[in-house]
């Protein structure tokens, strides 16, 4: 008896339709969204207002979890650890910090080895005293760090723009490292409640991320190319005017979500639900005013531009990446 065989766009059509029903049931439990810093600091706030939303639109809850340490290197490496199969999404500053990871830490993994889900806040950097403080200028400030070494105190987030930008503006201006005496920490929330509580003369940090204690400060500049609008600043290049210093314009904090490559790769149609429900979040209604009401940044870039801002920040900070070594 001769066997029938199956026409072969049956079979294909019923593979199609299988994989798609094995996607279609992603999520099937809780996932785990990996904070690269500890709790209470900019990037935290944003994971966990967007969890419950992601969450929401994926019909499955989103555990929140903090991984501090090693500039991000310890969550990172936490991330690409786990299975690649879209239960872990991390949330970080993925500029700078990231490529500081692998130019300066070491790191075991490539910019190219997530995959950008979206980076939806880009938040500039800000120098600012201590309200109180004498140094009311940024020429002031150098001026001081180069007359009185080691008696200025500043803070930044290690390996943050924030960071490289006090350093760039020592190297430009001819003032020896040394000079400054320079606290680093591994999340914003120290930094700021040390400028805010005078424990040090000045800090060097993201924009947004300091609204809560305005009243504290008095902003010198904010590394821009155009006035921010939120700051009473002037741009970091009009700040310099009166000195001979002259200090290119880093790209600030970018904060947003992402996952390994590989899961990306393996299970593209997972990726893109992801993708949607995070897009989905970000329009709306009560999030948009949350996130408002927290100085938090909601653009949607999505994958692609997310990834080429990335490429193209590593670039810059690998030009100048020997002004952290040793620091």
């Amino acid at each position: 008896m001769k066997k029938r065989r199956t026409p072969l766009w049956l079979l294909l059509s019923t593979v199609l339709c299988s994989a798609l029903s094995i996607a279609d049931t992603y999520p099937e439990r809780p996932l785990t969204m990996v904070v690269a810093f500890g709790p209470g600091g900019s990037t935290d706030r944003m994971a966990r207002a967007m969890s419950i939303y992601i969450g929401n639109a994926l019909g499955q809850p989103i555990q929140v979890i903090n991984k501090k340490g090693a500039g991000t290197l310890l969550a990172a490496n936490f991330v690409l650890d786990q299975p690649h199969d879209g239960y872990t999404v991390m949330a970080s500053s993925f500029s700078p910090y990231l490529a500081n990871t692998i130019l300066e830490g070491n790191a075991h993994y490539a910019i190219d080895d997530f995959a950008y889900v979206n980076l939806q806040w880009f938040d500039e950097d800000l120098i600012a005293v201590n309200r109180d403080s004498e140094y009311n200028t940024l020429p002031k400030l150098l001026n001081a760090i180069r007359e009185k070494p080691k008696t200025v105190r500043g803070a930044v987030v290690r390996g943050s723009g924030g960071h490289l930008i006090a350093r760039l503006l020592l190297e430009k201006c001819g003032i020896p490292q040394e000079n400054l005496n320079l606290v680093t920490y591994n999340g914003g929330g120290l930094p700021r409640a040390a400028v805010a509580g005078h424990v040090v003369d000045f800090v060097v940090i993201s924009a947004e991320g300091t609204e809560s204690i305005r009243e504290y400060l008095t902003p010198l500049a904010i590394a821009s190319k155009q006035v921010n609008p939120l700051w009473a600043a002037p741009t970091l290049t009009e700040a310099l005017q009166p000195t001979d210093c002259r200090v290119p314009v880093l790209p600030g904090t970018i904060r947003g979500l992402a996952t390994s490559a590989e899961f990306k790769r393996n299970y593209p149609e997972r990726f893109a639900k992801l993708v949607a429900a995070t897009r989905k979040a970000l329009e709306h209604a009560e999030l948009i005013r949350t996130l408002d009401e927290a100085s938090i940044g909601r653009r949607w870039v999505g994958p692609e531009e997310s990834a080429a801002t990335m490429l193209k920040t590593f670039e810059v900070f690998k030009d100048y990446s020997y002004l952290l070594e040793n620091f």
